[in-house]
């Protein structure tokens, strides 16, 4: 299945056990609290951690994300009620409708066509107002991360809310011109074994750059890591892109 993390209602458990509340989430968290943001889109929302989140600090939030699977694990949550829910994709975004917009948990890398990202950054540009923040996140294609994802390094059992444990490991199974497809696996104790597909586009620091100024964003900070690290001297290996929709 495609992205069935999100898509899978077994492997969405998995998911939301995976990735519990980390440093991304203070990060972020932390970076909208540097300035007025009334109206925040969270894109790529999957099952809402950060969304509920925002919205319990007292913004405005819309989640928007194509997966009615993962938006329904959101909405069971406590504090959903706060965030409006859409199931849909960037295109409908009306007009300078939000003072800030968040892409994470790599969902920018998602967008693996130049033109595709290309026309997601020209729309979040038209979604936002003068002056308004893009935040995201991309793995740095200089760290040496994805090398781990493999079947013997990566392998490992999840916990999940119900106290089921699920083994499960990652394989590359293809790689090129700065694109990386991955195939999961995951093995219930109950037997039932599922797999999820994903492919993604590394981006260099300059080529995110670019496309930033083509689609009238200039770039304000980017670091390397959650604890603010410089581009390439942090352990997490992260391109962190703090960009301002200009005027």
């Amino acid at each position: 299945m495609w992205h069935g993390e999100y898509r899978h209602p077994r492997l969405v458990e998995v998911y939301d056990a995976e990735c519990p509340w980390g440093w991304d989430d203070d990060f972020f968290m932390a970076v909208l609290a540097e300035h007025t943001a009334p109206r925040v889109l969270d894109l790529g929302c999957g099952t809402g951690r950060l969304a509920i989140a925002m919205a319990g600090a007292g913004h405005e939030v819309t989640g928007v994300d194509p997966a009615g699977p993962a938006l329904d694990a959101a909405r069971r949550k406590p504090g959903a009620a706060r965030v409006r829910w859409i199931e849909g994709s960037a295109s409908a975004l009306p007009a300078r409708a939000f003072d800030a917009a968040f892409l994470t948990g790599h969902v920018a890398q998602f967008f693996v066509d130049d033109q595709e990202w290309s026309e997601l950054l020209r729309v979040l540009r038209r979604s936002l107002v003068a002056e308004g923040r893009l935040i995201f996140d991309s793995r740095d294609p200089a760290a040496r991360a994805r090398h781990q994802w493999n079947p013997e390094e990566s392998r490992r059992i999840v916990v999940l809310a119900d106290g089921g444990e699920v083994e499960a490991w990652t394989e590359v199974t293809a790689e090129g011109d700065g694109v990386v497809s991955l195939l999961h696996h995951y093995r219930f104790s109950d037997g039932e074994a599922l797999t999820s597909r994903e492919t993604m586009r590394f981006r260099t620091e300059g080529e995110l750059r670019e496309s930033l100024a083509d689609a009238g964003f200039r770039v304000d900070r980017v670091y390397g890591g959650w604890g603010r690290e410089p581009v390439g001297l942090s352990e997490d290996g992260e391109l962190i892109v703090i960009a301002v929709a200009d005027s």
